[in-house]
C-alpha cells in the first residue's frame, strides 16, 4: 500500500504566520545581499584602472621624438611616456625597421619574427 507523505505545511494557521514570517525575512536579507554586490561590482567597475593598451611605441629623447622599440603594452620596460598603439600599427613600425624589445617580445605576439 502507498503511504502518503505528511503535508509539507503545517495545518494551523498560527505556524503558517511564523512560516511566512521566516521567509520574508529571508528573502528581504537575499534581496539585500544581491544589491550589495551590484553595488560592490558598481564601484569596482568605476573604479578599475583602463587596460593597458596592446602595444606601445618608445620614443627617443631627441627633439625629433624618434620611434625606438616597440612593446607589449603590459612591458614595464616601455616607460610611461611610450604611447599606446594598435596591433596595425606596431607591424607597421616593425616593418619600418623600429627595434622589438628583447624582452617582451611583441614581434613574436604579432607573428613577425624572422627565421
Amino acid at each position: 500500500m502507498s503511504e502518503s507523505l505528511p503535508p509539507p505545511y503545517p495545518p494551523d494557521d498560527e505556524r503558517l504566520a511564523d512560516l511566512e514570517t521566516y521567509l520574508t525575512v529571508q528573502l528581504m536579507y537575499v534581496r539585500s545581499q544581491r544589491a550589495s554586490r551590484a553595488r560592490q561590482r558598481e564601484i569596482q567597475q568605476r573604479t578599475a584602472p583602463p587596460a593597458p593598451p596592446p602595444y606601445r611605441i618608445q620614443r627617443s629623447l631627441d627633439a625629433g621624438r624618434t620611434p625606438v622599440r616597440v612593446h607589449l603594452g603590459t612591458c614595464v620596460l616601455a616607460g610611461r611616456g611610450a604611447a599606446g598603439v594598435s596591433p596595425e600599427a606596431a607591424r607597421q613600425a616593425l616593418a619600418g625597421r623600429v627595434e622589438a624589445c628583447a624582452v617582451c617580445r611583441p614581434d613574436t605576439e604579432l607573428g613577425m619574427i624572422e627565421g
